[in-house]
């Protein structure tokens, strides 16, 4: 159990480097990594989710992979497709971006329900089907989803029973004056 904490304190201490100001959401996302679970952040443009992300997925020497939901996505554009290759006369599976250890799903509200249907069942169930195959996806494997609570017109809000994917609905909000000084000292 020691070794669990002290490993939680050198990635929150690793990641606070990069993120200024927010170890509380830093210690929730750790929690959330350790406990397998995934984590949903609502909040504005700006407070470093991507960064967040990017740093974990750096920080354990994991793949990371983004995807941008939009609209017009189809859940193929998530979870991968299979193609077929004229030369060896078979098809092929292109995996999609959720085939990843760390993966973000940037604005996942964009989404239709049926693409954000995709990511929560590979979230739940830890695989993917594509045209009949099960492919199980690579461990660790932790999602930060994020919705954006402004210009909240035309999007599709994850509905409260699909929430339960989530272990923690984490807000990192801006920083206060004393960490924006902080930054700007430690930036230039």
């Amino acid at each position: 159990m020691a070794d669990i904490k002290e490993f939680g304190e050198r990635l929150i201490g690793n990641l606070e480097q990069v993120i200024v100001g927010k170890r509380h959401s830093l210690e929730l996302v750790v929690i959330g990594l350790l406990c397998q679970g995934h984590i949903l952040i609502e909040d504005v443009p700006g407070v470093g989710k991507t960064m967040l992300a990017r740093s974990l997925a750096k920080s354990l020497d994991c793949s990371f992979n983004r995807i941008q939901f939009t609209p017009d996505m189809l859940p193929s554009d998530v979870t991968g497709v299979s193609i077929y290759n004229q030369q060896k006369r078979e098809f092929e599976f292109r995996p999609g971006p959720v085939m990843g250890q760390i993966v973000l799903a940037d604005e996942v509200n964009r989404a239709t329900p049926k693409t954000q249907a995709a990511l929560l069942e590979a979230m739940q169930e830890h695989h993917v089907t594509a045209a009949g195959v099960c492919y199980k996806l690579s461990e660790p494997f932790f999602v930060f989803a994020t919705q954006n609570p402004i210009e909240m017109e035309g999007t599709y809000p994850l509905p409260e029973a699909q929430l339960d994917r989530f272990m923690f609905n984490v807000f990192i909000d801006y920083l206060s004056e004393d960490d924006e000084v902080a930054v700007v000292r430690q930036t230039t």
